[in-house]
């Protein structure tokens, strides 16, 4: 057990190492990808017509201004729950061999990889924390006020779980790379659905009968989800229910990567590496 507490925290040391080599390049592209918040925001402004005569209402129960505190805190879900560039990665270590080194060392690949994706989140954390907070502190009157204890820890929870599910799903996209050499192609379609069905473009309420289904999946935990329980969206008996539901896929996540990582390893034919 101490051993293999030691073990990760060597990883998740050494890949924290690894992110600070090029910080400066690292801190650029985290800052880069604030800009489309702001764009966001205008476009929002512009759907609901807030510098016209006539600008809208509620749209599907939402103001404008809880769209855009919604897709804030959307945006902090996905923060947690984003996985750049972890299926391509497995895909090519499996394709050029790479791989064979989790084969012969006493390093689970899944452990090293979920104390990698770690360490860049951290790192990213500290990078993007200071213009998070400019972000909202700029838009505070847009939000309503703090809700209770409950609900804030209930959040926090939930990007938590947003991170293992994100990273379950993508190791799990990657896995398939066992049997297929290119899933580019499946990352591809699987990105476009989860920037849908995760509530990242809109609110899942929008969707109507077709959301009903959605609610079923477990994208809606990626982004979603954390924003509606700050948004108030949710009633503490909701909070654990949901909650629950999202720990059971984290299970069924966790248990079809073990089993198609052990299967895809049998079947493995070992190039280069």
């Amino acid at each position: 057990m101490l051993a293999s507490v030691r073990v990760n925290w060597i990883i998740l040391r050494t890949c924290l190492e690894e992110r600070l080599v090029y910080r400066a390049d690292f801190a650029f592209a985290t800052l880069v990808r604030f800009l489309p918040i702001v764009t966001q925001i205008f476009l929002w402004g512009a759907i609901y017509g807030i510098h016209t005569s006539h600008p809208q209402g509620d749209l599907n129960g939402y103001s404008y201004e809880d769209m855009v505190t919604y897709y804030l805190l959307a945006m902090v879900g996905r923060a947690f729950s984003s996985m750049p560039g972890l299926a391509s990665g497995i895909a090519r270590d499996v394709r050029d061999g790479t791989i064979n080194k989790f084969l012969t060392q006493p390093i689970d690949m899944l452990g090293y990889l979920f104390w990698h994706r770690v360490a860049h989140k951290l790192v990213y954390y500290f990078v993007a924390t200071g213009p998070f907070l400019l972000v909202f502190y700029l838009c505070r009157s847009y939000f309503s006020g703090w809700p209770d204890w409950l609900t804030i820890a209930a959040w926090v929870l939930s990007l938590l779980m947003a991170f293992l599910v994100g990273f379950l799903i993508e190791s799990l996209i990657g896995l398939v790379s066992f049997w297929f050499l290119e899933v580019s192609s499946l990352l591809f379609i699987y990105m476009m659905i989860n920037y849908f069905l995760s509530g990242h473009m809109i609110p899942l309420d929008w969707l109507g009968t077709f959301g009903d289904w959605v609610q079923y999946l477990p994208f809606k935990y990626l982004a979603y989800v954390p924003a509606a329980i700050m948004q108030g969206r949710y009633s503490h008996a909701e909070l654990q229910a949901e909650l629950s539901v999202e720990c059971c896929w984290i299970v069924v996540l966790f248990v079809a990567n073990r089993v198609a990582f052990v299967r895809g390893v049998r079947q493995y034919a070992a190039f280069g590496g």
